[in-house]
């Protein structure tokens, strides 16, 4: 799991902006929004142009170059991709992830999403690969089963961590199965926006469309039964429109398809759902950042998805304006995070009160009990 994110010169983030998921304290209630003492459910909160989206998208840069998974370019375009007030030539990413007892760490410099200037992989205090092209193309690789790979890498577009996974079987060790790990798990990362079109980075190699693959699976009743728990009563049927089956709501002597009367709401609820049924699934999904994920949701309904979360298991992030989910019968303290510009930080890191679980948290939110 992703405990540590520090990124510098990236979009907003001028400065080294560190998110760190390590930094929880010992409540004994809502236990399982944590694992390993580290937050495995959390909710960023901030205003508008704090950059919460921009986090999630320097997350996710490590798809670009590790990876042939869905990348959304426009989001990663070379004239917005480094900071516009910084002097600096590249932006810099630091991931640290705990798999059982290992630690990877994972830097590396990019001048675009594409161009790595740099990189180093550490694994349990290690130094096992790195590269500096600003003084050399010639790759340190300390890995077994690597040893004959060519060590001078000239080409910028090729991570040598990605080349070192394509061009070589890698000996069966500790240090090789933390490497595995971390690979897989970064396979599996996946970031998506709940706003207007299906945009999302990571998981899957191209966009399918929804009604398709809804279909495809053949989970349009339990896509009826959501929307139904969701509060969306409805009957849904498989119809076909012009040779093409299509998802209908069934009104008894009438078929309308979903998707010509759906509101902006239920839309963006069938979105989620469309998600959520790789979500669920065990093992698809490692790590999973949503962007405003309720913009268009009802409170209710915002808690039950939180919940619906929660119980896969799967390493998630939501960003939210959405204050009636700050509350400790969903989560913790330590699990919802308060962003500006320059920090990041828990509601239990950022006021000198103890917080108990009696405690009304939205209510001191709203009257100012927490700084960040």
């Amino acid at each position: 799991m992703l405990t540590k994110f520090t990124v510098s010169n990236f979009k907003s983030f001028a400065t080294e902006f560190v998110f760190d998921l390590q930094n929880t304290n010992s409540y004994a209630f809502n236990k399982k929004s944590l694992k390993n003492g580290v937050v495995n459910n959390g909710l960023i909160y901030g205003h508008n142009g704090v950059g919460k989206s921009n986090l999630g998208l320097a997350i996710f840069d490590i798809i670009g170059h590790l990876t042939d998974k869905n990348l959304s370019e426009n989001e990663y375009k070379p004239h917005t991709y480094l900071n516009a007030e910084s002097g600096s030539k590249t932006a810099s990413f630091k991931y640290e992830f705990l798999f059982g007892d290992d630690k990877v760490c994972y830097n590396y410099e990019k001048t675009d999403v594409r161009t790595v200037v740099s990189e180093t992989l550490i694994i349990n205090g290690k130094e096992l690969a790195k590269i500096d092209r600003r003084n050399s193309d010639n790759a340190y690789i300390d890995i077994s089963g690597a040893e004959t790979l060519k060590r001078e890498l000239s080409n910028k577009n090729l991570s040598l961590l990605k080349y070192i996974r394509n061009n070589t079987v890698l000996e069966e060790n500790e240090d090789n199965k933390a490497l595995f790990t971390f690979y897989h798990f970064v396979d599996r990362m996946l970031f998506f926006r709940s706003l207007y079109s299906n945009m999302f980075v990571g998981l899957e190699t191209k966009s399918s469309k929804i009604e398709e693959d809804i279909i495809a699976k053949d989970n349009v009743q339990d896509l009826e039964r959501f929307l139904n728990k969701a509060g969306i009563e409805c009957k849904l049927e498989v119809v076909k429109e012009l040779d093409q089956e299509r998802i209908a709501f069934d009104f008894g002597n009438k078929f309308i398809s979903m998707y010509d009367i759906a509101s902006t709401g239920s839309k963006s609820l069938i979105l989620f759902y469309f998600w959520f049924q790789r979500i669920r699934e065990n093992e698809i999904v490692s790590f999973l950042f949503i962007d405003e994920f309720d913009a268009f949701y009802h409170h209710d309904l915002s808690a039950l998805i939180v919940d619906e979360l929660i119980n896969t298991g799967v390493q998630f992030i939501l960003t939210s304006h959405n204050t009636s989910i700050i509350t400790n019968d969903l989560l913790r303290p330590d699990c919802y995070f308060l962003m500006n510009k320059r920090i990041i930080r828990s509601l239990a890191n950022s006021t000198s009160k103890e917080l108990r679980e009696a405690h009304n948290i939205e209510k001191m939110y709203k009257a100012g009990s927490f700084d960040v």
